[in-house]
C-alpha cells in the first residue's frame, strides 16, 4: 500500500526542477499521506532506539491533554500520536504526520498543566505547520524524502534518528517556524480553554533554569530558543485574542502524574 504513495513523485519532483530551492523553502510539495507514512518509519526507529517511559496511566494523560489540543488545531486531517520518553532532560520533540514525543523531565518541570499544554501545542503547531517535511524536503530533495516513506533509506532514518538522540530534534527549525508553531500553540490552547500563558510562563521559567542548571535543559534551548523577543511576541499575541471566562490553568491529575513519575524516578 504505501508503495502506491509514490506514484506522484515524478510529477513533484518534475514541479520541483522548475520551481528551484527557493519554492521549495516555502512550499511543502508532500502529501498528507506520504508525510505520514515518512513519520511512521521514524517513529518506529525512534522507539527502537528511545526509552520509552512505561506506564500506561503517564502515557494515558498525555495522549488525552495531546489529542484536546489536536482536536483543537487546524490540522485535523490526521491522526496524532502522543507517547513519553524516559529521560529527565526537559524537552519535547514532533515528527512528521502527527507523531509526537514528550520527555519525562519536561513533565515535571511545568509547575502547572497550563505550562505542559503550551509546550504540547507548541509541538502541535509544528505538525500543523509541516515544518519537519519542509525542512526535511529542503535539505534532501523530493527523490531522497520518497526513498524516506516508502522505507527504502533505513540508513537515512537512523541517521536523523541519531541527531535526535543527540540534540533534541529532527532538526533545527528556522525562527520563523518556531514562531509560527508558537501562535499555532496559543490559538490550540485558547481554543481548548486552557490558559495560553502557560507557554509565555514556560519559556521564562526554562531561561531562569537555563542560569542555575544549564546542562538540564541544554537541548531544548539548542532547539526551540524561548527568547525575550519570542515571549513578548507571545503575550502580544494573547492579549489580541478575546480573554476567556475561565481558563483551565490547572488539574489534580496532572499533580497526580507528576507525582506518580517523581515516584518512579526516585526524585
Amino acid at each position: 500500500m504505501i508503495r502506491s504513495l509514490a506514484r506522484g513523485f515524478p510529477m513533484l519532483l518534475f514541479v520541483g526542477l522548475l520551481a528551484g530551492c527557493a519554492a521549495v523553502s516555502e512550499l511543502n510539495l508532500v502529501s498528507t499521506e506520504q508525510e505520514v507514512a515518512m513519520g511512521t518509519e521514524f517513529a518506529a526507529e525512534v522507539e527502537r532506539e528511545m526509552k520509552m517511559l512505561d506506564d500506561p496511566a503517564v502515557e494515558a494523560y498525555i495522549d488525552s491533554l495531546g489529542q484536546i489540543l489536536a482536536k483543537n488545531s487546524d490540522r485535523t486531517d490526521i491522526a496524532y500520536r502522543f507517547r513519553v520518553v524516559d529521560t529527565d532532560e526537559v524537552n519535547a520533540f514532533a515528527l512528521p504526520g502527527g507523531f509526537l514525543y514528550v520527555n519525562r523531565g519536561l513533565i515535571t518541570a511545568a509547575e502547572n498543566e497550563s505550562e505542559l499544554a503550551g509546550v504540547i501545542a507548541h509541538e502541535v503547531g509544528h505538525v500543523v505547520g509541516r515544518h519537519s517535511a519542509k525542512m526535511l524536503t529542503r535539505h534532501y530533495g523530493i527523490a531522497m524524502i520518497a526513498q524516506i516513506a516508502l522505507g527504502e533509506d533505513p540508513g537515512l532514518v537512523k541517521s536523523l534518528v541519531a541527531n535526535i538522540a543527540a540534540t533534541g530534534a529532527l532538526m533545527k527549525y528556522s525562527r520563523d517556524a518556531e514562531r509560527e508553531a508558537d501562535r499555532f500553540g496559543v490559538d490550540e490552547t485558547h481554543r481548548s480553554g486552557i490558559d495560553p500563558n502557560g507557554m509565555a510562563t514556560f519559556f521564562e521559567k526554562l531561561q531562569a533554569m537555563r542560569e542555575r542548571e544549564p546542562s538540564s535543559i541544554e537541548k531544548f534551548f539548542s532547539t526551540h530558543p524561548p527568547t525575550a523577543e519570542r515571549i513578548a511576541a507571545t503575550r502580544s499575541y494573547i492579549a489580541s485574542l478575546p480573554a476567556l471566562a475561565a481558563p483551565t490553568r490547572d488539574s489534580e491529575r496532572f499533580h497526580r502524574i507528576q507525582e506518580r513519575i517523581r515516584a518512579r524516578s526516585g526524585s
